[in-house]
């Protein structure tokens, strides 16, 4: 295996150094924009090693950017957006919102969004489709229950966590599995364990927090709801639970929820086109990001940095816990410098085959310490699609509120319980392994 070079890092690293530098002087983690530090980092790319040809570099960028995960992921994106919009604009947010806070004790219903977004996240396979398509949800109880955003979308984001992480139609479960070569019933067994106990007691803590600030809402206004426009949820639900794909669950659910809107008279066909091009709008930074992320990616794996990553991670392996330990840590450094859990699985997946073989370890446990870490660093770095997903939703609405500071990543990771616990759980699970399992 070529060595690599720790040059070719140079644009990630300097992202790095750019995004928490200036997010410290300026005291705000929200200021900085990521996209044009990213394309600045794109441009240091495209200067390094420049005996290369430029052409070279392009094609790499290309082949990056143009990877079949991201793509998808975009199209997730775009239809998630288009139907969290249309839903927003027929009503369905504030009758869901309502009918919750209608029958559940206010002090539930932080835990209670948690158990919804695994529940969907689960269904529907996708993290951050999840995020989207809830964070409306979770930021419009703020106008019930003033503070209570960031922890209200710190719980939709762990809950779409452990979906992502679960789910048979996750392209993150997919690749784990596909990559060591074993069934996803395996996989599911084997990673159930492990966060089944971790989402218990993140819901008992997020009961007791609620129960802490919500113990003098018991008097509060809530408005009234319509049943029929919590509809396109529960459809979405149901199709996704069927296993029917991601991209045509959201496309059918934005057409129940154009229908039930134009028999409502909620809205009118002109509107239902704006608010699903609104949705897409609503989508482009993150989904320009995401491609311009993956090109970068491409073009350091050209020039040697993810096999330098890999090399240094592999050196001294001696014993079964130091392999799955190595596993660990190489997943980690990769997700922590490409901030894509689909794409850093899909990138140390081989190497991990690899280890695993020479080492007999056992398929199912490699593949969920691929997923389970991956979705670990995710709750980690600021600048994961997550939490670029969840602050999007919040921040559209709190710039049209005078007055308003926009949240940073920093006031939603500080409720962020799930993804920590899960992470240590994750390295327990390595550091007592049973050294009699074998592949």
């Amino acid at each position: 295996m070529n060595k690599g070079s720790i040059w070719a890092l140079l644009p990630l690293i300097l992202f790095v150094v750019i995004y928490f530098a200036g997010s410290f002087i300026l005291g705000d983690f929200y200021a900085l924009p990521v996209l044009v530090v990213f394309v600045l980092c794109l441009f240091v790319a495209f200067f390094q090693f420049p005996k290369k040809p430029f052409q070279e570099k392009l094609v790499n960028f290309a082949l990056g950017a143009g990877n079949e995960n991201i793509l998808i992921m975009i199209l997730i994106f775009l239809l998630a957006g288009a139907f969290g919009e249309l839903s927003k604009n027929i009503g369905a947010i504030s009758s869901t919102i309502n009918f919750a806070l209608t029958y559940i004790p206010p002090q539930f219903v932080i835990s209670g969004l948690f158990l919804v977004s695994c529940f969907i996240s689960t269904s529907l396979g996708t993290s951050v489709g999840t995020i989207v398509a809830l964070a409306p949800i979770a930021v419009g109880l703020d106008e019930n229950i003033s503070g209570i955003m960031p922890i209200a979308l710190a719980s939709v984001i762990g809950g779409s966590m452990f979906g992502d992480n679960l789910s048979f139609i996750s392209d993150t479960t997919i690749a784990a599995t596909r990559t060591q070569g074993v069934g996803m019933k395996e996989k599911f067994k084997v990673n159930f364990k492990m966060v089944l106990p971790v989402a218990i007691v993140v819901m008992i803590i997020y009961a007791f927090l609620g129960n802490q600030m919500l113990h003098n809402t018991a008097d509060m206004n809530v408005g009234d709801f319509e049943l029929v426009k919590i509809l396109p949820y529960i459809v979405v639900f149901i199709l996704a639970l069927s296993g029917l794909n991601v991209i045509w669950t959201l496309g059918i659910g934005i057409l129940c929820a154009a229908v039930i809107g134009k028999t409502t008279g909620s809205i009118d066909f002109l509107t239902i086109l704006k608010s699903i091009n609104d949705g897409f709008a609503g989508m482009f930074e993150l989904s320009i990001l995401c491609l311009i992320i993956g090109g970068v990616v491409g073009i350091i794996r050209m020039n040697g940095g993810i096999d330098y990553l890999l090399n240094t991670v592999t050196k001294r392996i001696n014993s079964k816990k130091r392999a799955e330990l190595s596993i660990a840590f190489l997943v980690s450094l990769v997700n922590m410098a490409i901030a894509n859990n689909t794409i850093t699985i899909v990138i140390v997946g081989p190497i991990a085959k690899d280890i695993s073989d020479e080492n007999g370890l056992q398929g199912s446990r490699v593949a969920s310490i691929l997923d389970t870490i991956s979705c670990f660093v995710q709750g980690l770095v600021p600048y994961g699609a997550q939490i670029l997903a969840a602050l999007a939703a919040a921040n559209a609405v709190l710039s049209e509120e005078q007055g308003r500071e926009l949240l940073s990543p920093i006031d939603i990771m500080q409720y962020l319980y799930y993804p920590f616990l899960m992470g240590i759980v994750a390295f327990l699970f390595i550091l007592f392994r049973k050294e009699k399992e074998t592949a």
